[in-house]
């Protein structure tokens, strides 16, 4: 082989080597596409866009993609199912953006989502559809935005929640239903809202002691109104100072008693286990920690119980006097009657002394007569 021939042999391999590679890169980014504003690890199926300045959601991504990061840009809304290319996403991050327009469809088709996070924006409203295509969501950070109330998807919709972070937002209450829905959450933020501790605060106030009993976290909940409570935790206002609610309204009377009745279903429950409950002991494992020790009462059932016995004595001293009423009205009617008995017996009496008089006077004039006519 001449060296022309060498030379022409090793310049065809070294360009067959160049096509190869170049082959095998594009095949690689057909098989795994990549915007090219982010970083991809394919092997974890993690797409990593934060700090981009980006304006929308990236295009391209790829179909099997489980977690997205999207913090620290400049993304102003979530269109209507923003996320169509990558439905199998467990973990989204669209922390530090300025998003303020949330589509009630954006989040459609992610069913398979577990923890999101809307951090840090401009949020005034969470429309009730916007959440009610994740219901299995295990972990939701709504901080740092401008909500002012929950939707009531929150209730119908987070049955696997366990974290729930709304500290810094716009919230003056919560409804207590919402809450009680949420059968498995264990952490709850609601540090750094406006809270207006009024009578409508006495039922979050019940639910919070008892989500601590059972053991949950939850940090304080500092009143900003009225004056005579400002920068005062709810859960350390002692239920004196909620004393006019009382006479206002029944509010307190209906949280309490819907308390008890809770802590009642609890307490029976532990006591009166269903039959397909294993039994405790031996080899089914030891018995729950409340029958190994048992808790003190809480102190708000002493108000609660304090609070259903004055109400009976009021309805007792009440139904006192309107008995009482009732006997008087029987007794005047009685004497009444009585009087007007004697009264007409009265006149039946004078009436017959006036008859017989006249009968003496018409014999006396006769008597005059008989003796003149002899």
């Amino acid at each position: 082989m001449t060296p022309g021939h060498a030379e022409l042999s090793g310049l065809g391999a070294m360009t067959g080597g160049v096509v190869f590679a170049l082959s095998t890169l594009l095949l690689v980014q057909a098989v795994s596409p990549c915007p090219k504003e982010c970083s991809c690890d394919s092997y974890a199926k993690v797409v990593d866009c934060r700090g981009r300045g980006l304006y929308d959601i990236p295009h391209k991504l790829h179909p099997e993609t489980q977690e997205l990061y999207l913090q620290d840009n400049r993304i102003r809304g979530l269109g209507s199912m923003a996320f169509r290319e990558t439905p199998q996403l467990r973990v989204l991050d669209l922390a530090n953006n300025t998003i303020t327009m949330l589509s009630p469809s954006a989040l459609l088709g992610l069913r398979g989502l577990r923890s999101l996070s809307l951090a840090n924006n401009s949020i005034r409203e969470v429309d009730r559809r916007f959440l009610g295509s994740i219901r299995n969501l295990t972990q939701l950070d709504l901080s740092y935005n401008n909500i002012g109330g929950l939707p009531g998807a929150l209730a119908d919709s987070f049955h696997h929640l366990t974290h729930l972070s709304l500290h810094y937002n716009r919230l003056t209450k919560v409804d207590r239903t919402h809450l009680e829905a949420l059968g498995s959450l264990e952490v709850l933020n609601l540090r750094g809202n406006p809270w207006k501790c009024d009578c409508q605060m006495i039922g979050l106030k019940l639910w919070l002691e008892t989500f601590t009993f059972k053991g949950g976290v939850v940090d304080e909940v500092v009143c900003a109104q009225p004056h005579a409570m400002r920068e005062r935790d709810l859960q350390q206002v002692p239920y004196e100072l909620f004393h006019t609610c009382m006479t206002t309204s029944y509010s307190y009377l209906f949280a309490n008693i819907h308390h008890l009745d809770n802590q009642h279903r609890l307490l029976r429950g532990h006591l009166h286990p269903s039959p397909e409950a294993p039994p405790y002991g031996g080899e089914f494992g030891p018995p729950p920690e409340c029958e190994a020790k048992q808790k003190p009462r809480p102190v708000n059932l002493r108000h609660a119980i304090a609070t259903v016995v004055i109400t009976g004595v009021v309805c007792g001293i009440v139904c006192l006097m309107m008995l009482a009423a009732a006997v008087y009205g029987c007794a005047y009617a009685a004497i009444m009657a009585k009087y007007q008995r004697e009264l007409k017996k009265r006149e039946k009496e004078a009436g017959g002394g006036g008859t017989q008089r006249e009968n003496t006077d018409r014999e006396g004039e006769k008597e005059p007569l008989e003796n003149a006519i002899a």
